[in-house]
């Protein structure tokens, strides 16, 4: 199994929606597909606020990862927050994430990228493994903190 990425366009939304709504009742996000759609659509069609890549193949894909696009002075320039990173349990532990989680930086790096973030969850030590062994690394009294509006 390979965790070759295709950028996501329009034609693949219906796939995706799939996907996306398999990782949120996973996560226990209540969102309505009208909501996904509408968090989805725009990156599709191109917006600059981010991406969205297919994992594996585009008409079987396994799993997907969003990026969104900020500024950061402290980085120094165009900086990446991993909004999202899902890969079907029946595929899990076969590298693939951490694949994808090494190939993309390098990709994006190329484009201009200086940083890239995520959040996880404290109580998922899977997870931090996984990260931890993609580069990633807490920032030493640094949390991140979210307002709704």
């Amino acid at each position: 199994m390979s965790a070759a990425l295709t950028l996501a366009t329009p034609e693949h939304l219906d796939r995706l929606m799939i996907l996306v709504a398999a990782f949120h009742a996973e996560e226990g996000i209540a969102q309505s597909d009208d909501m996904r759609r509408a968090g989805l659509a725009p990156l599709l069609d191109g917006i600059p606020h981010g991406v969205v890549y297919l994992i594996g193949p585009p008409r079987a894909a396994i799993g997907y990862i969003v990026i969104t696009f900020g500024w950061s002075v402290e980085f120094g320039g165009l900086d990446g927050f991993i909004d999202e990173l899902y890969i079907r349990p029946g595929v899990r532990k076969r590298g693939i994430a951490s694949e994808t989680l090494l190939s993309l930086p390098r990709a994006l790096a190329g484009a201009g990228l200086k940083a890239l973030h995520l959040e996880v969850d404290q109580t998922n030590e899977t997870a931090q493994r996984l990260y931890a062994r993609a580069g990633f690394a807490l920032r030493p009294n640094y949390h991140l903190m979210t307002r709704r509006f």
